[in-house]
């Protein structure tokens, strides 16, 4: 582990050329929108007199004879003597570019690339010269810029924190030192509560003596008797002072323990994310030099650079990043005069958005362009043999924009060099699926394209589902899961030797778990089946598993190198019992499921095996966006004894309802996708499902609201603003009755 004193002139020269062009790029950017900005002229004129001084410590002459013309420049704008242009910042840009590629040379590489380049370097020189004497008011100077107009290079010790290097492989052991401990900590909670089990222990002999000194009230005992008698129930009485103590103690040291544990890891996990900035600060140049060289105007607004992410993930992002940047401006942001015609402003504008939601990492990419048609990528799958027409017409949006992630699918006519191959959201996609994440594709024709990519937060924390398979906890990424449900047995349907459940209007192949992961046969019990539906659209499957053990958040650790690729499996980690778990890798189970299928060794559900429970209990569905609120209903309804399963919005509940076998509905109202009010709206209509009950729960108890939700056809409106655990339940069993029928 070393300081900045390792690190050589030269180094410590690149180190300061990447940070000073950053601040030329982003300035020069911010000049052009906004050309009389006198606070950038100051802040470039400082980035190029640092790289001028830099450069000059380090014995880099033509970097110096760049930073030094690039200097006057911006004195001379600054002192109002030339006016800085778009042209004029397009030779500035060269200059940027040279300066940044000067610095990523070796001394062995640069006289010879200063030899090879002496005329691309004049050519600089002399467009700069071009610039200043434009206006016929300053001549070209070589000589330095007054004292008054700088001030001296910062001094490289004027570092506010100390920097420290560090390896990869060391952070990463110490991030695992750091979860285990965390881990750990946790073994201490059900300790505790085993001491409580104690502590109610000796309460119950407490009383059982108790009992025995009232029934001896009365016998004549010795005097020897006696004295035994009252030293055991005094000892007792110590003995259960002293472990209430010890338990006190044992219970404030667990909260302490954890307390620092949990600190500590989220301090080790810091060392390991990196603002979104640090990734995406090339990018507005990026934009606005394809967009120039496309004969188009476009400006790129970055927000949530201080977003911290996973620095594997930040690495991860750039190619996709610049492939969706890229064909925004390609094939979303419009020609000039086409934007003008349409009443939108001639500059196109796109956003690029990072935030944390919901414990993951959301990135948005928007633009406000022409949109995409879906008439076309219809015609385009249609002509590309990719599926019928008859197919095509009936295909939402949704799946259309699907098709757009296939290799080699573009709507391009003409191969640029820019696009029309039909790679880039084939590389986007596969990024995000290698760290087991989603992307959304939204668009409205002549508004613009938003793509919307949710990723973990880090890698080394994963967020899982753990199911029970022959005795076994496994974990599986909740990204990565495309539904859970308990599946009736009369669902099931068979096609072709194999069995099935229709999934929205989608059959869907059903196996069991065991034979998958190969771990004996599969013996279900009950009326339902717990399954976890699992693939994309396109390879979907049901994996039948024993039981659904709830969701973690574990702390992945890696299998030992020596095991090789373990099929199926990814990762383990451990519980807060200390026992391991292992997290499947969904992609290879999938892979897994497809050679049984098409080598026919898919065994067929047994259906024979399954016993039916004498008495249904009844399931409810509860639909939210919050997270704290779908959890609360959840924990109420499970523990009066109800099956109960969750929505994360309306959209997701419609499915469920559509796919599931449910007696009652709870449904907040202000939601994504689809709102609680439509979502009643689309079950009332339903002939199957009309007669399902459903119950409204809102923040809005205004008297309109109220009626609104039961003119939409609810037939139950709680008030959270009145929200009670019994409140909610009473509710429950006023609509559907008592948990078991």
């Amino acid at each position: 582990m070393d300081d900045l004193s390792s690190l050589s002139m030269l180094d410590l020269f690149r180190v300061e050329a990447e940070n000073q062009t950053a601040v030329l790029n982003s300035g020069l950017l911010e000049l052009e929108r906004d050309p009389g900005a006198a606070q950038q002229l100051e802040a470039l004129m400082r980035a190029a007199h640092s790289l001028k001084g830099a450069a000059r410590i380090v014995n880099l002459d033509v970097a110096v004879r760049l930073a030094h013309a690039m200097e006057d420049c911006f004195v001379a704008a600054q002192n109002g003597k030339i006016q800085l242009g778009q042209k004029e910042i397009d030779v500035l840009f060269r200059g940027v570019d040279l300066l940044l590629y000067i610095s990523k040379l070796s001394e062995a590489e640069l006289a010879v690339w200063e030899t090879e380049h002496a005329t691309e370097i004049n050519d600089f020189l002399e467009s700069l010269t071009r610039v200043m004497t434009a206006s016929l008011v300053i001549e070209f100077s070589t000589a330095a810029p007054s004292s008054e107009s700088v001030q001296a290079l910062p001094e490289k010790n004027e570092l506010s924190d100390r920097v420290l290097r560090l390896t990869a492989e060391n952070l990463n052991r110490l991030l695992g030192l750091a979860g285990e401990s965390l881990v750990g900590t946790r073994w201490l909670h059900p300790f505790a509560d085993s001491m409580l089990r104690l502590k109610r222990q000796q309460g119950e002999l407490a009383k059982a003596l108790d009992g025995l000194r009232e029934s001896l009230t009365g016998y004549h005992l010795s005097e020897r008797t006696s004295e035994q008698l009252s030293d055991v129930f005094g000892r007792v009485t110590e003995w259960r002072v002293a472990l209430a103590d010890r338990l006190a103690d044992l219970e404030m040291y667990d909260r302490r323990s954890a307390n620092l544990s949990h600190r500590l890891y989220l301090e080790v996990l810091k060392c390991r994310m990196r603002p979104f900035g640090d990734a995406v600060g090339r990018y507005p140049r990026m934009v606005r030099d394809l967009a120039r060289s496309l004969g188009k105007e476009v400006h790129l607004e970055i927000v949530g650079e201080n977003t911290q992410v996973d620095r594997d993930i930040l690495e991860q992002l750039e190619a996709p990043l610049a492939h969706l940047l890229r064909n925004a401006v390609d094939h979303g942001c419009e020609m000039p005069a086409g934007r003008q015609q349409v009443g939108k402003s001639s500059v196109g504008t796109m956003r690029l958005e990072a935030r944390h939601s919901a414990g993951m990492l959301l990135i948005i990419i928007a633009d406000d362009g022409a949109g995409i048609d879906p008439e076309q990528v219809r015609r385009a799958i249609v002509q590309k043999n990719l599926t019928t027409r008859e197919v095509a017409e009936k295909l939402s949006e949704t799946e259309l924009y699907d098709f757009l992630f296939l290799p080699g699918f573009t709507l391009k006519e003409k191969v640029t060099e820019i696009s029309g191959r039909g790679v880039g959201l084939d590389v986007v996609l596969n990024m995000v699926k290698n760290v087991r994440g989603t992307i959304r594709v939204n668009s409205q024709p002549g508004k613009g394209t938003r793509f919307q990519l949710q990723l973990p937060i880090t890698l080394s924390v994963i967020r899982t589902l753990l199911v029970e398979v022959a005795g076994e906890p496994y974990a599986i990424p909740l990204a990565q899961i495309t539904r859970t449900l308990k599946l009736p047995l009369d669902k099931i349907e068979s096609l072709e030797g194999r069995h099935h459940f229709l999934f929205g209007e989608q059959h869907v192949g059903l196996l069991a778990a065991h034979q998958v992961l190969d771990c004996g046969d599969h013996k279900p019990s009950g009326d339902h089946l717990p399954v976890v539906v699992l693939g994309d659209r396109a390879t979907r499957y049901g994996l039948i598993v024993d039981n659904f053990l709830g969701e973690r958040e574990l702390v992945v650790q890696s299998l030992d190198p020596r095991l090789g690729k373990v099929k199926d499996i990814s990762a383990a980690a451990l519980m807060e019992d200390g026992s391991p778990v292992l997290i499947v890798d969904v992609e290879d189970l999938v892979r897994s499921i497809d050679k049984l299928v098409s080598g026919g060794q898919l065994n067929k559900v047994n259906r024979n095996a399954i016993t039916t429970t004498a008495k249904k209990r009844k399931r409810i569905l509860a639909v939210d966006d919050s997270l704290t609120v779908r959890e609360l209903e959840r924990k109420l309804l499970t523990s009066r004894g109800y099956i109960a399963e969750v929505a994360v919005d309306g959209m997701d509940g419609w499915n469920a309802v559509r796919t599931g076998n449910y007696d009652l509905v709870i449904t907040d109202v202000d939601m994504p996708r689809l709102d609680g009010i439509e979502l009643v709206t689309l079950i009332k209509k339903d002939a199957h499902l009309s007669s399902l009950p459903v119950m409204i729960v809102s923040y809005k108890d205004r008297e309109e609201d109220r009626l609104r939700g039961l003119e939409a056809g609810a037939d139950y409106y709680l008030t959270k603003g009145s929200f009670h655990d019994e409140t909610l339940l009473q509710a429950v069993v006023d609509l559907i009755g008592e948990p078991e029928s």
